[in-house]
């Protein structure tokens, strides 16, 4: 097991795509802090000579001369977004403002596969690797291909709003490889659309008794993973496993002094807590609740290292506290927040439609205003155009009902599928003549920029995506495998190769 940031895959092949993947991961790039992967992005492609142009969202655009013989072909867009989801395991010290991913070269527990994965942080191969892939396409001299346009889009995991900036003349190309999928048998022409809903409050606080106790209740131990590529796996929901204990029928009149959960709108939470005050016996209850629910979930969603921990809390720390009746009603509509899939397509066999994540729960004390603000964040998706609006509706109607702000905003537009695209077809006959075998097409439940692209440049874009094996998206767990990266890689080639001569 190897964990030097660059030495874990400098043996991997195709050495271009490790070695321009691992000075990726050695630059820290949050979601709306890509400044210095793009200055990293464009030093690279200016020292191999190319132009690079940027737009006012901080999209790059990397203009790359066709192979020799083949200038005359149409331009293909390669597309990949720079930034990454930031997770980490709790313990895990990192900091993702400063910090390079320190990769490691390990197997997989489960198939004995070879993978790349991170030290206790999400791995950024969502979607360092498409970036680093077209990289090496357009820098490696055995790879043959016609004029290329590379666009690295920017604050894709975080509302996919470099995307929605770009103007229709940013690039040329009439053709997009789109490459942050995560499956190398599958050609992906369709997705999701989706966008945020939030609820708020600011509940008036009141000092702790002191005839009450406090406590900490904290969920942790859950897989989490991506709010659209893993919802329909049934994965335990820190957030909502949080609200089920505390609304366990043994537990009587309890005031929340804080609540958090989750930390990213498109992660299914695997962590949540909140500090309890209640009467010792509540509290003795609570621990009862505790152990119960944590025995049905771990049988129910899978979730064999999910625990649910109640400690004491000092009571010096805990000043205020909500009141019973207001902890009652905001406990009463998170747990009326819907979760997970709620619906699946009607044609499209195996594909969720419609899914809600409960993403995030945010506690703001304002002591000087004897107030807690809690703020508590969706992600509704849906491949059906309306059905995010009917999803915020209900959403809505628990938040009015529970007297809460609610807020929409990031919504984006799905990817209609085109079986008939050109593009697609090229694809199929090439995977099929490299790899002796039918390929995948599908849609998926996860959000890709191609349908926020094809309405920005106006619609006349034909489009496909694909990528490497990854798995854990969004989490500590992700991990991307290097055969697959190889194969995806030689398609790549095979691909361009086949335009080039278009």
């Amino acid at each position: 097991m190897t964990n030097d940031t660059s030495s874990a895959v400098a043996s991997l092949e195709p050495q271009a795509v490790w070695q321009y993947f691992s000075g990726i991961a050695a630059v820290p790039r949050a979601s709306k802090h890509e400044e210095r992967i793009r200055e990293h992005v464009r030093r690279l492609a200016q020292e191999r000579g190319f132009n690079v142009r940027e737009d006012a969202a901080g999209n790059l655009l990397i203009e790359v001369p066709a192979s020799p013989g083949h200038e005359n072909a149409p331009i293909t867009v390669l597309q990949g977004h720079l930034d990454m989801v930031c997770e980490k395991n709790a313990g895990t010290a990192h900091d993702f403002d400063r910090d390079p991913i320190r990769l490691i070269l390990d197997r997989d527990p489960a198939t004995g596969e070879e993978i790349v994965r991170a030290d206790g942080t999400t791995l950024g191969a969502d979607n360092g690797i498409g970036v680093a892939l077209a990289l090496a396409a357009a820098t490696s001299p055995d790879v043959v291909h016609g004029p290329l346009e590379i666009l690295c889009t920017v604050d894709e995991e975080q509302g996919m709003t470099g995307a929605a900036a770009l103007q229709p003349d940013f690039f040329r190309g009439k053709r997009l490889l789109n490459l942050d999928s995560d499956e190398d048998t599958v050609i992906y022409i369709g997705c999701a659309g989706g966008g945020d809903i939030t609820l708020s409050w600011e509940f008036p606080t009141r000092p702790v008794s002191g005839r009450l106790e406090l406590a900490r209740l904290t969920v942790s131990g859950l897989r989490g993973g991506h709010s659209g590529g893993d919802i329909h796996e049934n994965r335990g929901n820190a957030n909502k496993i949080l609200v089920r204990t505390l609304l366990d029928p043994d537990v009587k009149r309890v005031q929340i002094a804080s609540i958090t959960g989750g930390s990213k709108r498109n992660a299914i939470p695997r962590e949540a807590n909140a500090v309890i005050v209640a009467s010792k016996r509540t509290l003795s209850a609570l621990k009862g609740a505790a152990a119960k629910v944590q025995e049905a979930v771990r049988r129910e969603s899978a979730e064999p290292n999910l625990n649910i921990a109640v400690e004491p809390v000092d009571r010096a720390a805990v000043p205020a506290a909500l009141t019973v009746i207001d902890t009652q009603r905001l406990l009463w509509a998170l747990e009326a927040l819907p979760h997970g899939v709620l619906e699946m397509h009607q044609k499209l066999k195996g594909l969720v439609q419609t899914s809600n994540n409960v993403a995030t729960i945010v506690s703001e004390p304002q002591p000087e205003r004897k107030r807690l603000r809690i703020v508590v964040g969706c992600l509704s998706r849906s491949s059906m155009e309306g059905r995010v609006q009917t999803t915020w509706s209900q959403i809505a109607a628990v938040g009015q009902l529970a007297r809460a702000t609610v807020e929409t905003g990031n919504s984006y537009p799905g990817w209609n599928p085109n079986p008939e695209s050109l593009l697609l077809g090229i694809c199929q006959r090439v995977y099929r003549e490299l790899f002796q075998s039918e390929p995948n097409v599908a849609a998926i439940h996860a959000g890709l920029e191609c349908g926020i692209i094809g309405r920005q440049m106006g619609g006349d874009l034909d489009m496909v995506s694909f990528g490497a094996k990854i798995h854990g998206a969004h989490s500590p767990d992700e991990r991307t495998y290097p055969a697959s990266v190889q194969k995806s890689y030689q398609f790549l080639k095979a691909i361009l190769a086949e335009l080039a001569r278009a």
